[in-house]
Protein backbone atom coordinates (compact mmCIF):
# COMPACT_ATOMS: atom_id res chain seq x y z
CA UNK A 1 0.00 0.00 0.00
CA UNK A 2 1.06 3.98 -0.42
CA UNK A 3 2.13 6.20 1.90
CA UNK A 4 -0.57 8.02 3.73
CA UNK A 5 -1.66 11.19 2.43
CA UNK A 6 -3.44 13.32 4.86
CA UNK A 7 -3.51 16.94 6.20
CA UNK A 8 -4.79 16.05 9.46
CA UNK A 9 -4.05 12.79 11.23
CA UNK A 10 -7.41 12.26 12.97
CA UNK A 11 -9.61 13.12 9.59
CA UNK A 12 -7.29 10.25 8.38
CA UNK A 13 -8.27 7.82 11.36
CA UNK A 14 -11.84 9.28 11.12
CA UNK A 15 -12.04 7.79 7.42
CA UNK A 16 -10.26 4.54 8.31
CA UNK A 17 -12.54 3.94 10.97
CA UNK A 18 -15.05 3.54 8.69
CA UNK A 19 -13.50 1.28 5.93
CA UNK A 20 -15.03 -1.61 4.46
CA UNK A 21 -13.50 -4.93 3.98
CA UNK A 22 -10.88 -4.87 2.07
CA UNK A 23 -11.26 -0.88 0.96
CA UNK A 24 -8.16 1.02 0.58
CA UNK A 25 -8.02 4.67 1.80
CA UNK A 26 -6.46 7.09 -0.74
CA UNK A 27 -6.13 10.54 0.98
CA UNK A 28 -8.24 12.94 3.23
CA UNK A 29 -7.63 16.59 2.86
CA UNK A 30 -9.11 19.48 5.27
CA UNK A 31 -11.12 21.47 3.63
CA UNK A 32 -11.17 25.30 4.20
CA UNK A 33 -15.09 26.11 3.64
CA UNK A 34 -17.51 26.06 6.63
CA UNK A 35 -19.40 23.66 5.33
CA UNK A 36 -17.09 20.70 5.01
CA UNK A 37 -14.61 19.47 7.38
CA UNK A 38 -12.89 16.82 5.11
CA UNK A 39 -13.21 15.01 2.33
CA UNK A 40 -11.73 11.51 2.21
CA UNK A 41 -11.34 8.92 -0.98
CA UNK A 42 -10.88 5.20 -0.91
CA UNK A 43 -10.64 3.31 -3.79
CA UNK A 44 -14.58 2.56 -3.58
CA UNK A 45 -16.13 5.87 -2.26
CA UNK A 46 -15.64 9.55 -1.68
CA UNK A 47 -16.22 10.61 1.85
CA UNK A 48 -17.23 14.20 3.17
CA UNK A 49 -17.38 15.22 6.75
CA UNK A 50 -20.74 17.49 6.53
CA UNK A 51 -20.71 20.05 9.13
CA UNK A 52 -23.81 22.03 7.79
CA UNK A 53 -26.42 20.40 9.95
CA UNK A 54 -28.88 22.34 12.22
CA UNK A 55 -27.59 21.64 16.27
CA UNK A 56 -23.61 21.24 15.55
CA UNK A 57 -24.68 17.87 14.09
CA UNK A 58 -22.24 16.63 11.74
CA UNK A 59 -22.59 13.31 8.91
CA UNK A 60 -20.09 11.82 7.41
CA UNK A 61 -21.37 11.51 3.76
CA UNK A 62 -20.32 8.32 1.45
CA UNK A 63 -20.68 8.90 -2.13
CA UNK A 64 -19.64 5.82 -4.04
CA UNK A 65 -18.03 6.35 -7.55
CA UNK A 66 -20.71 4.80 -9.75
CA UNK A 67 -23.07 7.74 -8.34
CA UNK A 68 -20.55 10.36 -9.91
CA UNK A 69 -22.19 12.21 -12.61
CA UNK A 70 -19.56 14.90 -12.89
CA UNK A 71 -16.43 16.66 -11.07
CA UNK A 72 -15.22 19.89 -11.57
CA UNK A 73 -11.90 21.91 -10.64
CA UNK A 74 -13.71 25.50 -10.17
CA UNK A 75 -11.14 28.58 -10.10
CA UNK A 76 -12.06 32.14 -10.10
CA UNK A 77 -11.50 34.03 -13.08
CA UNK A 78 -9.23 37.21 -12.17
CA UNK A 79 -10.22 40.81 -12.90
CA UNK A 80 -7.48 40.65 -15.86
CA UNK A 81 -9.91 37.68 -17.64
CA UNK A 82 -7.40 35.11 -16.97
CA UNK A 83 -8.31 32.18 -13.99
CA UNK A 84 -6.51 31.62 -10.67
CA UNK A 85 -5.32 28.25 -9.92
CA UNK A 86 -8.39 26.19 -8.92
CA UNK A 87 -8.55 25.28 -5.54
CA UNK A 88 -12.39 24.06 -5.17
CA UNK A 89 -13.96 20.87 -6.33
CA UNK A 90 -16.89 20.02 -7.47
CA UNK A 91 -18.71 17.04 -7.76
CA UNK A 92 -22.23 16.25 -8.99
CA UNK A 93 -24.44 13.33 -8.01
CA UNK A 94 -28.02 12.47 -8.65
CA UNK A 95 -29.59 15.70 -7.73
CA UNK A 96 -26.86 17.51 -5.90
CA UNK A 97 -23.92 19.02 -6.11
CA UNK A 98 -20.91 18.80 -3.58
CA UNK A 99 -18.53 22.03 -3.52
CA UNK A 100 -15.39 21.22 -1.33
CA UNK A 101 -12.67 24.10 -0.91
CA UNK A 102 -9.16 22.70 -0.90
CA UNK A 103 -5.85 24.44 0.37
CA UNK A 104 -3.83 24.63 -2.60
CA UNK A 105 -4.46 23.94 -6.26
CA UNK A 106 -2.30 20.63 -6.16
CA UNK A 107 -4.86 18.99 -3.93
CA UNK A 108 -7.56 19.47 -5.54
CA UNK A 109 -6.08 18.18 -8.71
CA UNK A 110 -5.28 15.31 -6.88
CA UNK A 111 -8.39 14.91 -5.21
CA UNK A 112 -10.34 15.43 -9.02
CA UNK A 113 -8.19 13.20 -10.72
CA UNK A 114 -8.78 10.53 -8.09
CA UNK A 115 -12.54 10.68 -8.47
CA UNK A 116 -12.54 10.95 -11.91
CA UNK A 117 -10.55 8.02 -12.09
CA UNK A 118 -12.73 5.86 -10.11
CA UNK A 119 -15.64 7.34 -11.24
CA UNK A 120 -14.75 6.39 -14.91
CA UNK A 121 -13.92 2.29 -14.17
CA UNK A 122 -17.50 2.39 -12.11
CA UNK A 123 -19.74 3.46 -14.86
Amino acid sequence: MSEAIYDIEEQWQAVEAGLLEGEQLVAVYDAKDAGTGFIGLTDLRVVLQDESYVGGRVALTSIPYGGVHAVSLVANKSFLGGYVEAATVSIGISGHTYEVELRGHDKARHVHDVILHYAARAH
